[in-house]
Parts: C-alpha cells; sequence; structure tokens
C-alpha cells in the first residue's frame, strides 16, 4: 500500500512538474532579446502588401477576423502569425507590426518589424513578376530600418539594437508554386536540384548582407510539404499530396541545414533551421492530438482553391482551431501557434544561449 501511496505521489509530482515545463516553455526563459526582424513572403507579411499597388493582399474580412480586435491586417490567417507568436514567446511583443505600416510608434521600431511580403521569395522574379517587395529590396529596407533606429535612438543604441536582433526568414514555397512549376518561368532554365542550390544560394547572400547591417543571429524557416497544400491538390487534381513536390521540399530544406551550418563557420553567427516540414507533417499524421478535425483542406470557402482575393467575402468554417489550413494555402492561427511552440525552445537555445 505504502508502494502504491509513493508511487502516486511521485506520479501526480511529474505531472504538475511536466505541466509547469510546458507551460514555462512560452513563459519564462533564460533567454533575452528585445528585436526580431522579419523578411519573407505571405508567412510573415504582417501587411506591407497593403500599401502596394498588387492583388495580392489580405487586408479584408473574413482574413483577420481572429485578430486581436476582428479587424484584418494584411496578414494571411485568420489571426496572428508564426512570428508574432514567437515574439510573444520571448516577451518582445504580442505580434510583429509591418515596416511599412504608417502608424508605427517608437517603441514599436525598437522591438522589430516584419519586411515581409506576400506572394515573395528568395528569386527576384518570383517577386517581380508578382509585384510585391522581393528579398533584395526588403534587406535595402533594413538600412532605412537602422536609420529610423539612429534618428530615434542614437547610433550607438542603434547598433545595439539591431546586432541583438533575432532575423527570421520565412520564403521559398512561392518560387517552387509560382516560379518554377505553374508558371514555369525558372524550369526552362534550371532541374529541379539546380534551382534549390540556386534558391540556397541567394539564402546565403541575404544572410551575408544582412550581417553586414548588424544582426547576428539567423532563423531561416523552411518550406512545409508543398505537395499537401490544398491548391497544390486541386491544381494537380490529386486526391493525396502530390509526393513530387513534398520531395522537393525535403531536399531543398536539407539543403538549407546544411548551408546554415557552414554560415555559422563563415561568418561567426549563430544560426537555427526551423524544420516547419516536420509538425506539418506530425500534425498531419496525429490530428487529434493538436487538437484538429481537418488537415486537408483551408476553413474559407471550400478550402481547396480559395486564397487572397477569392477568398474575400467568402463563409468560413464554425472553427477555425479545428483546422490546419485557414485558405487554400496558408496555415490558422492555431497552427501558426504549434509551430511557435514547437520552435521556440530551439531558437531560443541555438541562437540566445
Amino acid at each position: 500500500m505504502q508502494r502504491i501511496v509513493v508511487f502516486t505521489t511521485l506520479l501526480l509530482v511529474s505531472c504538475v512538474h511536466n505541466a509547469h515545463a510546458r507551460e514555462a516553455r512560452h513563459q519564462v526563459r533564460p533567454w533575452k532579446t528585445n528585436c526580431m526582424l522579419v523578411f519573407g513572403d505571405s508567412t510573415v507579411d504582417a501587411g506591407n502588401n497593403n500599401r502596394l499597388s498588387t492583388t495580392f493582399k489580405a487586408n479584408f474580412l473574413p482574413y483577420g477576423k481572429d485578430f486581436f480586435d476582428g479587424r484584418p491586417t494584411g496578414r494571411f490567417s485568420d489571426g496572428r502569425l508564426a512570428c508574432d507568436f514567437i515574439a510573444e514567446f520571448f516577451g518582445i511583443s504580442t505580434s510583429v507590426p509591418a515596416f511599412l505600416d504608417p502608424n508605427l510608434t517608437p517603441e514599436q521600431l525598437k522591438h522589430g518589424v516584419s519586411f515581409g511580403s506576400a506572394s515573395s521569395g528568395y528569386d527576384e522574379l518570383t517577386s517581380t513578376s508578382a509585384g510585391v517587395i522581393s528579398m533584395a529590396k526588403q534587406v535595402d529596407y533594413l538600412k532605412h530600418y537602422k536609420l529610423h533606429l539612429r534618428k530615434l535612438f542614437g547610433p550607438a543604441e542603434a547598433q545595439k539594437i539591431t546586432e541583438d536582433a533575432i532575423v527570421v526568414i520565412s520564403a521559398g514555397t512561392n518560387d517552387f508554386i509560382q516560379n518554377y512549376y505553374f508558371y514555369d518561368n525558372r524550369s526552362k532554365e534550371f532541374t529541379e536540384p539546380q534551382y534549390e542550390d540556386y534558391l540556397v544560394s541567394l539564402i546565403s547572400e541575404y544572410i551575408k548582407e544582412i550581417n553586414k547591417l548588424g544582426p547576428k543571429r539567423f532563423t531561416v524557416v523552411g518550406v512545409p510539404p508543398m505537395g499537401c497544400l490544398p491548391v497544390v491538390k486541386t491544381l494537380m487534381s490529386a486526391e493525396e499530396c502530390y509526393v513530387k513536390l513534398n520531395d522537393v521540399a525535403n531536399s531543398f530544406n536539407s539543403k538549407i541545414a546544411r548551408q546554415l551550418h557552414t554560415l555559422r563557420k563563415q561568418l561567426s553567427i549563430k544560426t537555427h533551421f526551423l524544420d516547419v516540414y516536420q509538425v506539418f507533417e506530425q500534425a498531419t499524421k496525429h490530428p487529434k492530438k493538436f487538437g484538429f478535425t481537418e488537415t486537408t483542406k483551408g476553413c474559407c470557402g471550400s478550402g481547396t482553391i480559395e486564397i487572397g482575393e477569392t477568398c474575400k467575402g467568402q463563409t468560413t468554417c464554425d472553427d477555425p482551431t479545428r483546422f490546419m489550413y485557414w485558405d487554400a494555402v496558408h496555415p490558422t492561427q492555431k497552427m501558426y501557434k504549434i509551430i511557435a511552440e514547437e520552435a521556440v525552445q530551439n531558437i531560443g537555445d541555438a541562437l540566445l544561449l
């Protein structure tokens, strides 16, 4: 009987400890950072495209319906993005604002911004064909950002803010889906492995250019299982995931991870690869574990083809927290939070210890 009591006590203590550990994972940490600078595509666009003459926007309902005040911000989701949650978990801010937001406050600038632009990619051609902000231009905006900081806080503080910042880079899907496969722009010039190598070389150049401006901590987000995106399955008339695209995604992700290891030594920087492919894969294989009942289509409209303008004014599912995808490409706020929760421990350990 005594053994049972002791075992039960230990089990309860263990459960309480694990619960506290899970809670502490995104509340109390030994890491310290005050700024996040974000580059990339629609996975991190907080509203920059609102200021552009482009059709690739999400500043209308039902996008943003689950944001803090239920308003569309330009984020391609029902609420916040993974970078918003990561910033919150690190105690930086509850969301990362768009750099082109004319209402940015000095305090917001101090804690970082997103330069991301929906439909952008690592390849310049991906962005120019869509009329959005290229990665090269986003890096150029970082120079303008530093000038703002210098005016507001002085040269020394501006340098310290940028040097201590975490840089998040998230792109690549548009390069393959828009620029290589469906519009056939680059497939005439490159084989798939060659195009992967080309994009990885561009990532290296962007990191080097950003590093010259101060930042020393980099997280690069891999591409998801692109062949499982609802819109891809629709366009390919495939009931199951399109394996060829998933193979490319895996190959590309592996090359990014290897290159980051090389850059870490070359530039004396800290790097981290965020493997979202595995998070999506786990959520698809074990949906109940993550609270999902639908992982094959989006919450907006039919969930199979609607993105951006075609999602505008559409009816949505009753409970987006049960869906992995918000539209036919982009995750729900719930899925973005899961990605952030899965990543934050590794990001902190890799970049901030």
